[in-house]
């Protein structure tokens, strides 16, 4: 494994702000439905989800290449978590490991992510950091790309 492309700093955080309630943005990163219709980058489409909101629930996400990718179509990406820290509505906390199909032993990216909903008036904030453990000698061009 590799420790970290990002330089000394191993967080990566991002800040979206969406005119909804803060009910619909904790489903749409909650539900297994809601997350089929967003997750992943362009030219990928969700084939399985499974999200267990509870302390020691199972997140199991995986992402397949389409058509449009080329000769990456078909290629699969899981990505296994556990749930460790719920504090409804606002937070949400689960470790993860991603990782290419057949190639888990050097592809993994091992990060924790925290995700905090902040209401006020008629928008949602959702505050997501994720904090990068290692990196497997075949996922540098994965974590460039998370960066």
């Amino acid at each position: 494994m590799l420790k970290l492309l990002f330089g000394k700093q191993d967080v990566l955080s991002f800040e979206r702000t969406s005119a909804a309630p803060i009910g619909a943005v904790r489903e749409a990163v909650t539900q297994p439905e809601a997350v089929l219709e967003w997750w992943g980058p362009n030219k990928t489409a969700v084939t399985e989800c499974e999200i267990d909101v509870q302390v020691g629930g199972r997140i199991r996400i995986v992402m397949q290449a389409t058509e449009a990718m080329g000769k990456y179509a078909g290629t699969q990406w899981p990505l296994e978590g556990t749930v460790t820290e719920v504090v409804p509505p606002p937070r949400f906390v689960y470790d993860a490991c991603p990782w290419v199909e057949g190639r888990r032993e050097t592809t993994t990216i091992e990060h924790v992510n925290e995700l905090v909903l902040v209401e006020a008036r008629d928008d949602t904030t959702l505050r997501l950091t994720i904090s990068v453990g290692e990196i497997g000698s075949g996922a540098k061009m994965a974590a460039v790309g998370m960066k």
